[in-house]
């Protein structure tokens, strides 16, 4: 098998408030490979985007801490390089593209100026180059996103364009290197269903092209299962369930999973599904144990004493609970 292209290990990651230390993560495993497409699903608040905004080195430290982990990536551990080497990461291996366009994008600066010096940045590290060239490289990676006419969005305004158009103005400005990994927070998450399902086959179709590695973060499970090789599920900070994207859908194991599941609505019709009882606990005062058995109905004693670890139940699929500590 490969070697990871990435890898976290064991990693926490907590918040020093006024209130006390906010425990987010709880010891978060993590793995993709060259080439694949990775799913990461949950409820919102469960700790997604904290977990990739480690892999970027953008959490605000403080009030954040990671008091114990690694993040590998090509065997080098992103959390002890040194802001030279962090930089290039950023630039030539790694890119993220936030859930929200318009946050994301500077509503003072026209379209040009933003891709323009993203360009500058990423290709010729900030030095001045040619004008003409920056932007004829501009004009090609809007219209490697299919927008239309882009000689005239490079002068718009964010606000002057769609909700679509500005979030593939952030896939471009994603894309305008070759990285070897691109994390896509939520991209649909403000867009109507026809866009989101446009955005996510131009990120599938963008990637299979430059054979470049996903990370698709979604509370939507829909919006991963055309997309993903592979799904983590997330709980409370903690992964809970990991297996091939269509082993997960037909065989769900974590009750959470399964409720996760059954909450989401089907076009053949049914109802509203039953959902989840309960919410996502207090990180600064979480549950012992599994952080899910205040809302499992098959909780058991040593749910609550114990942090059940990943159990072998296939080839590829593992699943955290004490349900089955004695799979064989």
């Amino acid at each position: 098998m490969a070697k990871p292209l990435l890898e976290i290990k064991d990693m926490y990651v907590w918040f020093k408030v006024f209130g006390g230390i906010l425990k987010v993560l709880d010891g978060v495993n993590f793995i993709v490979y060259p080439g694949e497409k990775v799913g990461l699903v949950g409820e919102m608040g469960c700790g997604k985007t904290t977990t990739m905004k480690a892999i970027m080195r953008i959490l605000p430290m403080p009030p954040a801490v990671i008091p114990r982990g690694e993040i590998l990536f090509k065997g080098q551990d992103i959390l002890k390089m040194k802001q030279v080497k962090l930089q290039h990461l950023r630039k030539k291996e790694i890119s993220m593209i936030f859930q929200d366009p318009t946050a994301a994008l500077n509503p003072v600066f026209t379209i040009g100026t933003q891709l323009q010096d993203t360009i500058r940045f990423a290709e010729k590290s900030g030095k001045n180059t040619e004008k003409e060239g920056i932007r004829t490289r501009a004009i090609q990676v809007l219209k490697e996103v299919s927008l239309p006419d882009p000689e005239r969005v490079l002068q718009n305004y964010p606000l002057q364009l769609s909700g679509g158009m500005r979030q593939r103005v952030c896939i471009s400005m994603a894309l305008v290197s070759t990285n070897e990994l691109l994390i896509a927070d939520e991209p649909g998450t403000s867009l109507d269903v026809t866009i989101k399902d446009q955005i996510l086959r131009l990120l599938k179709e963008l990637a299979e092209k430059r054979n470049t590695s996903i990370i698709l973060i979604s509370h939507a499970l829909g919006a991963v299962r055309g997309m993903t090789d592979r799904l983590y599920v997330m709980y409370a900070g903690s992964m809970v369930e990991v297996a091939k994207t269509k082993e997960l859908f037909a065989h769900p194991l974590h009750p959470y999973s399964q409720g996760l599941l059954a909450a989401t609505p089907r076009l053949t019709g049914g109802g509203i599904g039953e959902g989840i009882d309960g919410r996502i606990p207090e990180y600064i005062n979480p549950p012992t144990g599994c952080r899910f058995h205040p809302r499992c109905k098959q909780a058991m004693p040593i749910c609550k004493d114990k942090k059940p670890p990943f159990f072998k139940v296939g080839k590829d699929h593992e699943v955290a609970c004490f349900l089955f500590q004695n799979h064989r």
